[in-house]
């Protein structure tokens, strides 16, 4: 979702690249189960490379067991990740077009200059 939509940006758009940014994490109950139903839907290597641009380190790879028998520590990790872990300042910049797109109080401001769209 989080991808440049800028004028004939069509391609190398994902994962926009984070920089100068202000995280804060803010505790949620660990549910394990939750995780286990969100790999699937993962896109793996764009979600580890965000991560290590927050100093996040997640396996290049998912664990091979099933994702029944998958490590706590692992899981552990992944829910720092996916639901503690909150940008609250900062910007992100297409790979392609180097067009920026900036995060104020949370939220990426996805929207276009009329010349952009």
């Amino acid at each position: 979702m989080l991808q440049c939509h800028a004028k004939n940006c069509n391609s190398n758009n994902y994962p926009l690249q984070l920089s100068k940014v202000e995280v804060v994490n803010q505790e949620t109950e660990f549910n394990p189960m939750f995780l286990r139903n969100m790999l699937p839907k993962l896109e793996w290597n764009a979600l580890v490379k965000t991560a290590f641009q927050i100093n996040v380190t997640l396996p290049n790879a998912l664990p091979e067991s099933s994702t029944d028998e998958l490590d706590e520590e692992f899981l552990k990790t992944l829910h720092r990740v996916l639901l503690e872990t909150h940008i609250q300042q900062g910007q992100m910049t297409c790979p392609n077009c180097n067009h920026v797109y900036h995060i104020k109080d949370g939220i990426p401001n996805m929207l276009l200059d009329e010349t952009e769209a």
